[in-house]
């Protein structure tokens, strides 16, 4: 009987990265890849989901999940909320903070600059850190007097505009751990230390948008300041415009608090489109 004349198709050879990605992959370890996958599906500090949730974001069965939950809590990875539901560590979140604040701040930096142009005086952006409010970037003011924000800087969440901006649309105990961390003092003889005018200024903030820094944290200038609204009413981060006193009169302030509003629009659409 004649040999067999069909031919086999012979397998398609793999490319460089195909060949190298395969031979990684074995390398992987599948538990800990579902660990990452779980710890990853929290966009920020302030998301919490359940189990069933989780199960969705990460395509996993409930009943393994609920094991690889209770192994990341008992290890400070993830909390557990009186309603059942999870969140991220603070051992997680530094890390993710920071990247998310990176991230904030690379949206934001081209409006930051258009506002530096329009007014040239000194724009910043600021960012909540879980416990306290630092200055993530600043463009400054080309005139030979102007006010200088350096980066990395520490605001006061009572005294200043950006602080203000913040801390006003936290819950009532996230403001106390920010004002309780940074300490209660006088910085300017016009610092409000009174807890009760504290709280009556949020309040004004909530309700108009903006906040005044008129020599609180520093002498001789005004620092007019705005949240980024991310997600809905939840405020991370915030924007100010900071003049010495030589160069504000009203007609200029309600200038600057216009163009100021008009830009966090524009910097929260960003956040959302990139979301």
């Amino acid at each position: 009987m004649p040999p067999s004349t069909t031919r086999r198709r012979r397998p398609k050879a793999k490319t460089t990265d195909e060949s190298e990605k395969s031979s990684s992959d074995q390398y992987l370890s599948r538990a800990v890849g579902r660990a990452l996958n779980v710890l990853e599906c929290f966009p920020d500090a302030f998301s919490a989901y359940s189990l069933k949730e989780i199960s969705q974001r990460t395509d996993m069965p409930e009943s393994s999940l609920f094991r690889l939950l209770v192994t990341l809590e008992s290890r400070g990875y993830l909390q557990q909320n009186a309603d059942g539901s999870y969140k991220l560590a603070p051992r997680v979140l530094h890390g993710q903070l920071r990247q998310r604040a990176n991230a904030i701040r690379d949206l934001v930096h081209p409006h930051l600059v258009e506002l530096a142009r329009q007014f040239n005086e000194t724009t910043s952006l600021s960012f909540l850190f879980e416990d306290h409010i630092a200055v993530l970037d600043s463009i400054e003011s080309f005139h030979d007097i102007r006010a200088i924000n350096k980066i990395g800087r520490i605001l006061p969440p009572y005294a200043s505009s950006m602080g203000k901006a913040i801390t006003a649309f936290q819950d009532r105990a996230v403001i106390d751990r920010l004002v309780e961390v940074y300490g209660l003092f006088r910085r300017t003889e016009k610092t409000i230390t009174d807890h009760g005018s504290i709280f009556t200024e949020f309040e004004q903030v909530r309700q108009t948008g903006y906040a005044f820094d008129r020599g609180e944290a520093t002498e001789g200038g005004i620092c007019i300041g705005a949240p980024i609204f991310s997600h809905g009413s939840r405020v991370e981060a915030a924007v100010s415009i900071s003049v010495p006193l030589i160069r504000m009169d009203e007609t200029r302030q309600r200038k600057l608090i216009a163009e100021l509003l008009g830009a966090t629009k524009k910097m929260a659409l960003a956040l959302k489109e990139s979301a």
